[in-house]
């Protein structure tokens, strides 16, 4: 027997009652429930919800440090509403090869790579990257880093070389939060008994990359935004690059560059390796360990993002548009994808032109020589 209250019923019941509710639910649902009635309105306002919430979508979250850092920024529900959201950009213009060439011509160096005096009310310092992975709903590594690397100075080679911030990396056995990040069987990984099978097959390859998540969130402490630079769930990968037992998952968001770089758009780059340390055999079982997990930017050619041009793309990339449809934001990577694939395509259509022009130019000039010289 179905047990219902009427609306005049609801008035009366406990607002403990109504919190107790609340509280069980993730932060969808939760602001949907905001808008049933008057009472979820009021209470869904508390920020004691919206914290167990974040804490429960990125564990990281629960820190002290970064609890006090979401509540001066807005608090638990504004940074919920900013990084739950993935970045979309359906404004990735098309653009074709002499657009590139005519750089030196249209951009001065300033205008390419960033002039310094912009970057007066722009500091590495401002921003913090929270970062959360999981695997098969499980919470496997979680991060908080504070500023940039490597970029105290402000004239020094940061603001001038590829920008890259390493959050892993193999030479790090173990760190200040936890040590190895480790996968084995215990937390859902297949069985594989050697790795001559797992070529011909892919069963750990196709576990691993449908099965990982990655959220990474940038927070700028000085404009008081934030938002989520991943894509989530896989953009694609590589199976045993560059060795036999590593395997290269890659996530990321296209973000706008328009005024900083002559494409426009760039792409977030988030690259996470994993290597096969065992295989299932005597005394062990199959154990993935993470071995990088890192971030650049790369323009429309391919070419990595400077540190001066990367900090003021970040700073755009905290207020660009966002939205919960997963395949919205797939679909601006596809887009980017497109036109990267065709811009490099005519690049090689018109570098080959270029080669047989040359080779028919040798001729020419062998043939001449032999009439001249007969």
């Amino acid at each position: 027997m179905s047990i219902t209250v009427s609306v005049e019923n609801m008035a009366s019941l406990s607002s403990d009652l109504f919190y107790d509710i609340l509280r069980r639910l993730d932060g969808a649902t939760l602001a949907s429930a905001a808008c049933a009635c008057a009472a979820f309105s009021s209470i869904s306002k508390e920020e004691k919800l919206w914290e167990n919430v974040c804490c429960s979508t990125w564990p990281s979250t629960s820190r002290d440090d970064v609890k006090s850092l979401i509540s001066s920024i807005g608090g638990f529900k504004k940074f919920y509403a900013d990084c739950f959201p993935l970045i979309v950009n359906k404004e990735v213009p098309q653009f074709t090869l002499n657009d590139y060439l005519d750089y030196p011509e249209e951009w001065t160096e300033a205008e390419y790579y960033g002039d310094m005096d912009e970057l007066g009310n722009i500091s590495a310092s401002d921003f913090v990257s929270i970062v959360d992975i999981r695997y098969k709903d499980k919470t496997i590594c979680s991060k908080v880093l504070w500023g940039i690397p490597n970029a105290n100075s402000f004239n020094g080679w940061f603001y001038n070389c590829p920008f890259r911030i390493d959050l892993i990396t193999n030479s790090i056995e173990e760190d200040d939060q936890g040590g190895e990040v480790i996968l084995s069987v215990s937390d859902g990984l297949p069985l594989i008994t050697s790795m001559e099978k797992e070529r011909k097959d892919g069963k750990l390859w196709q576990d691993l990359r449908d099965g990982i998540r990655l959220s990474w969130i940038v927070v700028n402490r000085k404009i008081k935004q934030a938002a989520n630079v991943s894509s989530w769930s896989s953009l694609g990968g590589q199976r045993h690059w560059p060795t036999d037992k590593d395997f290269l998952i890659r996530f990321g968001s296209i973000l706008p560059a328009k005024d900083i770089l002559p494409c426009q758009v760039v792409e977030c780059i988030l690259i996470m390796r994993f290597r096969v340390v065992h295989t299932e055999g005597v005394g062990s079982e199959t154990t993935l360990k993470l071995t990088e997990l890192s971030m650049q930017l790369g323009d429309m050619e391919g070419a990595h993002v400077n540190g001066r041009s990367s900090l003021r793309v970040l700073k755009e990339a905290v207020s660009c548009q966002r939205s919960k449809n997963y395949s919205e934001a797939l679909e601006s990577c596809l887009l980017y994808s497109k036109v990267q694939n065709e811009l490099r395509e005519e690049k090689m259509r018109n570098e080959s032109m270029i080669d047989r022009l040359c080779i028919l130019g040798g001729i020419a000039v062998c043939i001449t020589l032999c009439y001249y010289l007969c």
